[in-house]
């Protein structure tokens, strides 16, 4: 396969979104991958490495299962503080303003009504509204702006 060919992969690579181009040419084929920066990859030897300079971030502690059939309700003494707790319903990127130059949608302390938009997540160039399923006051915001979420995860107390 030509050089020139494979360059010009590279450079379609590069101004997508994608994350592979695979090319067949006859018997000839290409493969070109690109890993998003501070993902964890499983190595051939099944050990996983960080393909990043930067440190991975300290992973968030999980619930435990009897605090997820509660219904959503923290406990008090439990690790985060006592009043209803709003969860990921999805994998995403959380976003606490609808752009960088906006205001925040909440912030701790402020009163909201049941639907009213908290936050927003990120999937697949989605943007998500996370509403509060409840009335009452902000009590703690779990996340920070642009961090990954997972599914379930506690992003906000409504007490």
């Amino acid at each position: 396969m030509d050089l020139r060919k494979i360059k010009k992969l590279i450079d379609l690579l590069e101004e997508s979104n994608l994350a592979e181009i695979e090319i067949k040419e006859g018997e000839e084929s290409v493969r070109l991958s690109r890993i998003p920066t501070g993902v964890a990859v499983a190595a051939p030897a099944a050990a996983l490495e960080v393909r990043s300079p930067v440190a991975a971030a300290a992973p968030m502690p999980m619930s435990s299962p009897t605090e997820s059939a509660t219904g959503g309700t923290a406990k008090p003494g439990a690790d985060l503080p006592p009043g209803h707790v709003v969860r990921a319903p999805m994998v995403g990127t959380y976003y606490s303003a609808p752009a960088p130059d906006k205001p925040v949608f909440v912030s701790v302390g402020q009163q909201v009504k049941a639907g009213e938009t908290l936050g927003i997540i990120e999937a697949m160039k989605m943007f998500n509204p996370i509403e509060a399923d409840v009335g009452g006051t902000v009590v703690a915001i779990l996340c920070e702006s642009g961090q990954p979420i997972e599914f379930d995860q506690p992003l906000f107390v409504i007490g």
